[in-house]
């Protein structure tokens, strides 16, 4: 059984407060309010250990840094390749997808990732004002 964290409890907190998927150095100032001598190290050993229990989420969206979600129901996200936010987002069913790769596959596939780039509203509304 695992050992109750208040630190931990405050990361997983702040979390759940949040839908713009942050990274470890964003969830580490907004605890350090709460927790001022907590050590980054210490925010990075828990969100690797909430990822590994299941209890968040590690996105690897193809910036070089993790990003994290407290949401962990199947669902999908948008990166913005010009600011580099991530959101939600929400298709509906997408079960035809898993099928779809079965009938392609010989294996057995038990789950899927997959992230969906181009340039948010705001970055988009930038780009058609500037061109």
């Amino acid at each position: 059984m695992l050992k109750y964290s208040r630190q931990r409890e405050a990361i997983k907190n702040f979390l759940m407060t949040r839908h713009d998927h942050p990274t470890a150095d964003v969830v580490y100032s907004n605890v350090r309010t709460e927790f001022p001598n907590i050590s980054l190290g210490t925010v990075y050993r828990n969100l690797t250990l909430l990822a590994d229990l299941g209890e968040i989420s590690r996105l690897r969206v193809g910036d070089g840094v993790d990003h994290f979600d407290a949401d962990t129901h199947p669902h999908y996200h948008f990166v913005c390749n010009e600011c580099g936010s991530v959101t939600d987002l929400e298709l509906g069913d997408m079960s035809g997808i898993l099928a779809a790769a079965a009938r392609e596959f010989n294996g057995l596939i038990q789950g899927h990732v997959t992230y969906f780039y181009g340039l948010c509203p705001h970055c988009a509304s930038k780009a058609r004002k500037t061109s």
